[in-house]
């Protein structure tokens, strides 16, 4: 096996991390106003919107994502592996995001036939993309700070996608459809499909696989099933993988319900009144009325305006929790700082059980400070993958990296899916209805436990799974120092 130990320049780290912005764009989308989109804009019942991303989320972890892994570990091209799954992959995402977010009258059968099969498609075309893409962090480099600086580049990017799309997308929504939800949509997903394809294509031009197997190097799909069953570390982060992203959908699904129909509306307007937050949105309307250009068109309604200013103090403070990730995970090592960070920030987000409707101020504090730690998290948990594809190698000799990488998306597929559903099929279980104005109390007590209690669980689980992960600081620099020299060995 071939590698350069050389540091990863700013240019390839930067085009690196724009793939996972153009991803992410249509990904925070789906995974904060898919079920949204299903029951209040296309008119979806929310049974049957929970049964298609539940459905649909098995298929894409259980067999496109596996078979995309097979297929790419076998790639062979004169761009590498993994860098021409990317380059085929850009158009047609971003035709089958807009597919998936077009709003057809087909009649109540139709709708939920053309829900269904857009939405396959789209799940599809993101494995074939996606499971390469994040496969291709481990062969940039064998040098694993650098991956910890890689991960950090890549996941502030995530953040930028998070924070354009849990903060501005309903604002775009409103501006782009000029009032009519669902044009809005279609020309925001519409812009986001643009955007991501041409980030696609600047991630594919300045990228290089450095980690390539020799030619010696031979296996088969059997073995490499072998090698995943032998492998502890890669059950363990399978497990972990759908645990967050499970609490991830969730919270990020139910989040809109709870501001529309939990919090007080006129507490929200007074909190956005009292901390300036209508003032500098008047302020800087007049300066730009004043120089002649057109006002800056934020949502008038206090639940919108709030909800958006919510979202977007939680993925701005993530994003500083980031900035703190690699430092901490170069001392501590990765799995001691994913552990207890990620508990931490439980404890935030399970305090939202407790807050009364008109405690607003508590309820963007523990925002900000859930994202801030779980920030700390985001960039980790990649890189620890990445770590179990050498100490696969480490251990068997032969190097199977989108393998290994598909434990990571297949975790995210299906705690999408189960985050997904458990959005939708926990508003049914407790009668939510979209075409009544206000909701029974019943419905309402289970927003709040979505928000709170159920999404902690999966969190505090993962939290336990971590004492199975054997990969700690010590083995994390032993694997690296042992494979460096084996490689060196072979490419004399």
């Amino acid at each position: 096996m071939n590698t350069s130990a050389d540091k990863l320049s700013v240019t390839e780290k930067v085009g690196y991390s724009l793939g996972d912005l153009a991803a992410n764009l249509v990904f925070q989308t789906l995974m904060t106003f898919l079920a949204f989109f299903y029951t209040d804009i296309y008119r979806i019942p929310a049974g049957t919107a929970a049964t298609i991303i539940f459905v649909v989320g098995l298929l894409g972890a259980f067999v496109f994502t596996p078979l995309v892994a097979v297929l790419a570990d076998r790639t062979n091209s004169r761009w590498g592996k993994f860098r021409p799954w990317i380059l085929w992959t850009a158009v047609p995402f971003g035709v089958l995001a807009l597919l998936a977010f077009s709003t057809p009258d087909l009649g109540p059968q139709g709708k939920v036939f053309y829900a269904a099969a857009t939405y396959t498609l789209l799940v599809l075309v993101y494995a074939a993309n996606n499971l390469p893409y994040a496969a291709l962090s481990g062969v940039l480099t064998g040098n694993m700070a650098e991956r910890n600086s890689l991960s950090a580049y890549r996941f502030v990017a995530v953040m930028v996608a998070q924070l354009v799309v849990q903060s501005l997308l309903l604002p775009l929504v409103l501006i782009l459809g000029d009032g009519d939800r669902v044009q809005g949509f279609h020309n925001t997903i519409l812009l986001f499909a643009v955007v991501g394809t041409v980030f696609f294509l600047i991630t594919f031009f300045t990228t290089r696989e450095r980690v390539v197997p020799t030619v010696e190097q031979k296996s088969t799909l059997a073995q490499d099933l072998a090698d995943l069953g032998r492998n502890r570390p890669w059950l363990v982060m399978l497990v972990l993988t759908i645990l967050v992203f499970t609490t991830l959908a969730l919270k990020g699904g139910t989040y809109v319900y709870y501001f529309q129909y939990y919090l007080d509306e006129q507490a929200l307007a007074a909190f956005l009144e009292g901390i300036g937050f209508n003032g500098f949105i008047a302020g800087l309307n007049a300066a730009l009325t004043g120089i002649g250009l057109t006002g800056f068109q934020w949502p008038e309604d206090a639940t919108t305006s709030a909800f958006s200013l919510f979202n977007a103090g939680g993925i701005i403070f993530m994003v500083v929790g980031i900035g703190f990730s690699k430092r901490l995970a170069d001392r501590f090592g990765k799995r001691d700082v994913y552990g207890l960070f990620l508990f931490v920030s439980t404890l935030f987000m399970l305090a939202f059980y407790f807050f009364p409707p008109d405690r607003i101020g508590l309820v963007f504090v523990s925002q900000i400070l859930h994202g801030f730690f779980y920030g700390i998290t985001i960039p980790v948990l990649w890189a620890m993958v990445a770590d179990v594809a050498d100490y696969s190698e480490w251990k068997n000799n032969r190097r199977a990296t989108a393998i290994i990488f598909s434990a990571i998306l297949c975790g995210l597929k299906l705690g999408l899916a189960i985050g997904g559903a458990l959005v939708a099929g926990i508003l049914a279980r407790y009668g939510y209805d979209a075409s009544l104005p206000a909701q029974s109390p019943d419905t309402i007590d289970g927003i709040r436990f979505s928000v709170s209690v159920y999404c902690s669980l999966p969190f505090l689980l993962g939290v336990g799974l971590l004492f199975f992960y054997r990969i700690d600081k010590s083995m994390e620099s032993r694997i690296e120092r042992e494979l460096s020299e084996r490689r060196a060995a072979q490419h004399a």
